[in-house]
Order: C-alpha cells, then sequence, then structure tokens
C-alpha cells in the first residue's frame, strides 16, 4: 500500500508556492517566476515517475510512455485517468483533463466589484493576477508531465490551455 497526502494539502501547498512566487519572490518578473514553478513540477514528476515505474520494464516507445501517463499515472495523481488522448502520430500529443483538480476550484473572471473610483487600478491589476493564477499552476503541472516524461527517457516539451475551466489540455511535443 502507498503513501498518500491530503488532497487539501496539495492544493495549500500549490497554492502557497505558486504565490510565494509570483508575489513576493519574483513579482516583477513572471517568466521567472513561472520557471522556478515548472523546475519544482519537473523535480516532483521525475521521482514520482521513478517511484511508479521501479518494478516496470522499460517503455519501448513514445506512444507506451504517453499512455502510462494518461492512465497509471494520473491515477496515482488524481485517483482518474486523462479523459481523452489525441495525437497527430509526428510526436504531438493532447492530454485532455475535463475537471483537472489542481484549477477546479479557479476562477478566470473574479466576481469582485465595486463602485469606489479609487479603488479601480488596484481591483483591475488584483483581477489581472487572479486571471493569470491557473496559468501559473499549470506551470507546475506542465513541469510534472515533462519530468515523469524525461524520467522515461522522452525530451519533450509541454505546455497546458484552461480556456474552458476546469477542463485542461496538455499538449506534449516530443523533442527529436
Amino acid at each position: 500500500m502507498g503513501r498518500e497526502v491530503s488532497e487539501s494539502c496539495v492544493d495549500s501547498l500549490l497554492t502557497e508556492m505558486v504565490s510565494m512566487y509570483c508575489n513576493r519572490l519574483y513579482a516583477n518578473k513572471p517568466e521567472l517566476a513561472a520557471s522556478r514553478i515548472d523546475a519544482i513540477g519537473y523535480q516532483v514528476g521525475h521521482q514520482l515517475s521513478e517511484r511508479y515505474t521501479m518494478e516496470r520494464p522499460r517503455f519501448t516507445d513514445h506512444l507506451d510512455a504517453i499512455k502510462f501517463i494518461c492512465k497509471d499515472f494520473w491515477s496515482e495523481l488524481f485517483k482518474k485517468q486523462i479523459d481523452n488522448l489525441k495525437t497527430n502520430h509526428r510526436g504531438t500529443f493532447v492530454l485532455q483533463d475535463n475537471r483537472f483538480r489542481w484549477v477546479s476550484r479557479m476562477s478566470l473572471d473574479p466576481s469582485s466589484e465595486s463602485g469606489d473610483l479609487s479603488q479601480e487600478n488596484s481591483e483591475a491589476a488584483d483581477e489581472s493576477k487572479a486571471a493569470q493564477e491557473p496559468n501559473m499552476h499549470l506551470h507546475f503541472s506542465c513541469g510534472v508531465i515533462k519530468g515523469a516524461l524525461h524520467n522515461l527517457g522522452i525530451a519533450c516539451a509541454v505546455s497546458a490551455d484552461t480556456s474552458q475551466l476546469p477542463a485542461c489540455s496538455f499538449v506534449v511535443r516530443i523533442k527529436p
């Protein structure tokens, strides 16, 4: 039986990590914050992949490794499989999770309205930061996927799309 961590603890840790990097350490450098968050996710994914494949034979092709990520790896992390996997058979894969847990409680449109004119600029800045928050959380998720695949011997780039929250699509591009 594996060790488990409470989902609320992981949510809180992820939220605090993103907040720390985006609002305190690299408040004026969002690209650097995103890079750091991605790197932490990479380490987590690499180590989890090592743990989950310890007693498995190595994968022989990219598709088998991606299927492992979609089924077994995702099930270990989120207690469910990826909802949809698409590929162009040329090294690009799209992993669709229709209710991605790490951003399911977030909204792209914050609902804080006020008639006070002196607060309009600060509220606009807060709304802009709130709109970026799911994307910053996804840098961690992309890093997790990238780290897991690198551990399986697959160099790749991973990006994410949250245009339909709480659904999330991860695009994995295999590097030649």
